[in-house]
Formats: structure tokens, sequence, C-alpha cells
């Protein structure tokens, strides 16, 4: 077992074995034979050892037995005997150093602060007393914010002296020795106490109260900005994953409601890559999951003003969310790239003999499809059906009635389609499934069309043109009026305060609904015309 020494240090007993103790005795020799021409010198030293007691004691040596690891680390914090050449006159060329602020580093002091140790910090590097730097401050803020803004800066940019090794650096080796002596002097109040001129320690108390209500206004201010952060971030965290999980409270839509908001999922899978559409959505989660988490942490933060070692977790939270926003980006716009380019391809038919009336009907409905979920937008022109049995999409059919140019009846059938290219565009339109049927004076038209299986919705749309001579009558049932009445309202400007006019206007109460067709476009028939 090896040998183990009792010694005092402070006043304070420790127990330290054989070779720890040589290293701390020759250290000690070491400071006290450079010291020794120094006036207090003796005074110095036993505030050193102080300081080392103090040391030893926040390491646990007090109930143990210090090593020679023990000793190495208070030897790192207090400094080595070199840096304690203050006296000599070997080492007369050194001093200037030390009381030099070359020699120290910028720091913010938190053993004198009001603030937060800013322009105490100054003043130890400046070696001037801190009252004149804050009354500097002051009047800067007075010149258009500077003072303050150039404070606050500093506060960010500076690192608390808050380790024995940052204060010997910010204060330099003669004051730092001064700063030891006067903490643990008797008449010291702690290690903030600061004895300057009278005018000094009068402004000094001016500052602190000063300090008191800055302080306050901005805990109450932080508070404040701290429940809305919560609050905000709370909120939308229930709102993301009932959402996401809960499927509730419905779909986002611009006009129509009932329909749920997770089925974007679902949508995404007929927009996107099957196999991307997965990664999409968990990068999107992700994306906005931490943002939400941040806001909540940092509000319980500022309401609670609790400090934590939390740096290393913030960094890493914001590395993987830049990843994540760069490697979803990447993603959307690799899917993007397939809407680059628009092309429509045009068929129809032509009737060359035309009814005096003609019966525009519909053909398959979409009441006939049981669809599962729906999307709709531009205020309903536009609408989405999915059914989840067969995975089908279906879509929605506008019909366009104008004043043909001759005495024939044209049908035309305009499909449109996004692509990477435009050639890849038109063959994706020239692929789009829309059915119709003529039979003498009637038109069945589909109120719906749809996708080759597989094919991904690439802003997919049809719309029915028909041309009839003037003074043709031309008759709809309920489902063909509703695919021409939006078209109709559109390009005639019929909107009024509520539209409720001119829906009624457009739509027919009878059976039977007829238009005729006159110079001016179509217009609804009387209902004493025979």
């Amino acid at each position: 077992m090896d040998k183990t020494i009792k010694i005092n240090l402070g006043g304070t007993l420790f127990q330290i074995d054989e070779e720890a103790y040589k290293i701390l005795r020759g250290y000690l020799q070491d400071i006290t034979n450079r010291l020794r021409n120094t006036p207090g010198a003796a005074e110095t030293v036993e505030d050193i050892e102080l300081r080392i007691a103090e040391i030893f004691q926040s390491q646990g040596a007090s109930a143990g037995i210090i090593s020679g690891d023990n000793v190495e680390a208070m030897m790192a914090i207090i400094g080595r005997p070199e840096d304690f050449d203050t006296g000599d006159e070997d080492n007369t060329l050194h001093e200037p150093a030390f009381r030099s602020s070359a020699a120290k580093k910028l720091y913010r002091n938190p053993d004198d602060q009001i603030i937060s140790g800013v322009c105490s910090g100054l003043g130890a590097y400046l070696n001037i007393e801190p009252v004149w730097v804050r009354i500097l401050f002051v009047l800067f803020t007075c010149f258009f914010g500077i003072g303050f803004f150039v404070y606050v800066a500093l506060w960010i940019a500076l690192p608390s002296a808050t380790s024995d090794l940052q204060k010997r650096e910010m204060y330099g080796m003669d004051d730092y020795m001064a700063f030891l002596k006067k903490s643990h002097s008797p008449g010291s109040s702690g290690p903030g106490s600061y004895t300057g001129s009278r005018i000094g320690s009068a402004f000094n108390e001016v500052f602190r109260a000063l300090g008191r209500v800055i302080f306050i206004f901005v805990r109450v201010l932080l508070i404040f900005f701290g429940v809305c952060l919560v609050l905000t971030g709370f909120i939308t965290l229930v709102f993301f994953v009932m959402v996401f999980f809960f499927k509730y409270p419905g779909y986002f839509s611009t006009t129509s409601f009932g329909v749920n908001l997770f089925y974007f999922p679902d949508f995404l899978n007929y927009v996107v890559n099957p196999a991307i559409a997965p990664w999409i959505l968990a990068l999107s989660f992700i994306v906005i999951l931490l943002p939400l988490l941040a806001m909540i942490y940092w509000g319980v933060k500022m309401i609670f003003w609790f400090r934590a070692k939390d740096g290393i977790i913030s960094l890493s939270g914001l590395v993987i969310w830049v990843m994540c926003v760069a490697a979803l980006s990447i993603l959307l716009f690799n899917e993007g790239i397939s809407f680059a380019e628009t092309a429509k391809s045009v068929t129809g038919e032509i009737i060359e003999k035309a009814p005096k009336e003609i019966y525009v009907l519909s053909g398959q409905k979409v009441s006939d499809l049981h669809y599962d979920k729906e999307i709709a937008f531009d205020e309903e022109d536009y609408k989405i059906f999915f059914t989840d049995g067969n995975k089908g999409l279906f879509i929605s059919t506008d019909l366009n009635i104008e004043k043909s140019d001759d005495n024939s009846v044209k049908l035309s059938i305009s499909r449109r389609s996004a692509g990477r290219s435009r050639m890849d565009a038109q063959m994706k339109s020239e692929k789009i499934i829309y059915n119709y049927k003529i039979a003498g004076d009637t038109i069945r038209l589909d109120e719906y069309f749809t996708l080759p299986a597989g094919s991904k919705w690439s802003v997919d749309d049809v719309w029915v043109s028909l041309f009839v001579p003037e003074g043709t009558i031309v008759h709809f049932d309920k489902t063909t009026e509703d695919m021409f009445r939006h078209d109709y309202l559109r390009n005639n400007e019929w909107n009024g305060s509520d539209g409720s006019r001119d829906m009624e206007y457009v739509r027919s109460d009878n059976a039977n609904p007829s238009w005729i067709m006159t110079e001016e476009g179509l217009r609804k028939r009387p209902s004493n015309d025979k």
C-alpha cells in the first residue's frame, strides 16, 4: 500500500499520497521562490494555498486521498510556477507582459456584473474601473442606440470567465493575485465586491439599481415571449399529431368540407414515385416536428430561466433539420421536374347536318363511383375523387358550349397534362381516358375522366367544347348542366355579391333544362317558349 501523508492547507486537513505530496511541495516551493522579492509575498502564498484547498475540496479530496492526478489538475487551474515571475530582477523583462492588456484575453466578468459582465470584463482588460466603461456605453446608447447594439454584440461574442484559468487570463497575473487576496480578505463581501473611488462606487450603485430594473423588464418580456412560443408550438404540435395520426379534423380544401387532411399521403402516392413518397412524408414530418419541439423547449427555457448544457443537442438538432430540409428539397425538386412543361392533345367529331334540338346528357357519373375521398380545387371547378378499392383516381370535367361558325355541330375533347418535356407531356395527355358517345341528336358525356393504371397525376385536365349553330336548342340533364354551369359563370362574369342569383339563373328547375344558342352565345330558354 502507498504511504499517505496528512497536510494542512488553508486550515483544512487533507490526506495525500507520498508521490503527490512531493509534487505539491515542489510546486509551492517554486512559487514561494519566485515571489520572495514581491511585496506581500507571504500573504499571496497563503491566498494561493486557500485557493488550492478550495480546488481539492471541489474534487472531493477532503473525503479521500489526494493523488498525483488531483495535483496536476490543480496546477492546470492555478498555473505553472513560471507564470508567477513578478519580482526577480532577472525577470523584470517579463513584468510589462503581465501588466499590459496584450497579455490578457477579453472575457465577460461574472464576478462583477450588472447585466452580463461585459463592462467589468472590458475594465479588467483595460485596467480601468468598470464604472467608466458603463458610463461610456450609456452615452453611446443615446446616439442612435450604438452603445446598445455594441453591448449586445459583445454579450453574444465574449465568453464568460468562469474558470480560474480564464480569470487569470482576464485580469493578468498581478491583478489576479490581487483578486484572490481581495476575495479571501475578512472584509470582502464576495468575489464581486469592488472598492474603487467614491464617485465610481456611487455610479456603480446607480447602475446596479438600473440593472435590476432592466433585468425585471427583460424577464417579464422573456416570460411573455416564452408563453407565446410554448402555446404556439404546443397547439401546432397537437394539431399536427391529430392530423397525421388521428385523421382529424378534415382535409384541406378551398371550398369543400367533411374530407380528411390525413388523406394527403394517399394523394401523394398518385403525384410522386410511390417509392419516394414514404421518404417525403418522413422528411416532412421531421422538418415540421423539430421546429415545434424547439419552440416549446426554448419557450420553457425563457419562462423558467434555467441553464442547461444543451449546446450539443441544439446543434445536433439544427444539423439534422438542415440535412432533412436539404434532402426534402432535392426530392421535391427532382419530382417537380415532372411538371416542368405542359402540352395538350385535341380530338373530336363533326355532325354535318345539325339537328334543330340537341340533347346533351350524362354518361358515367361521379355518383356511380362510390368514391372514398375527394379533393376540390379552384372553387370546385376541379375535383379529384379517390376509390380505395382499386386505387382509382377520377377527375371532374368541364363543358363549354359556343356558337359554331357554320351549320355543323362540332365536339372537341381537349386533354392537357404536364411532364418533364413537351413531348413527355404530349404523350401523357394522349393517354388520358375520357369517354363520350354521339347517337343522332343525343350526345352523352362522362362527368369525369381517369388515368391509365399506374400513372401519376400530372395536373391532368379535360374540357369538352361543343359548337352549335345559332338558333339550336340545347337540352341538359342535371349532371351536364352542372358541368356547363362553372364555365358559363366564369366566361360570362355573372358573379354577384354572394353568387346565389347567378347560380339560380343558370340552374334550371325542370327535369329537362333547355337553352338556346343566340348571337351573343348560349342563353337560358324562357319557360313559355314553345
